[in-house]
């Protein structure tokens, strides 16, 4: 039996939204230094809100750099 589309688990909901709040564009000015306090908050300008690059793996070093750390580790040993 599947799963009802209400029933989403806390992770499924959180997401990328293209509509920031008022709230949350305001403080995204804040953090660029465009917002002046004893402002209106009605006609906002445009806040920027990209998609940030979330997880991913995590690349390994290549042999070469392992060969050339072994191979310094080896003349200390003598």
């Amino acid at each position: 039996m599947s799963m009802d589309k209400s029933l989403k688990t806390k992770a499924a909901l959180v997401r990328h939204r293209n509509v920031l709040s008022r709230a949350e564009r305001i403080a995204r000015l804040r953090d660029e230094a465009r917002w002046e306090e004893g402002r209106s908050p009605f006609g906002l300008p445009k806040v920027a809100h990209r998609k940030a690059a979330v997880g991913g793996k995590v690349k390994k070093k290549g042999k070469a750099e392992g060969e050339e750390g072994a191979a310094t580790a080896a003349p200390a040993k003598k």
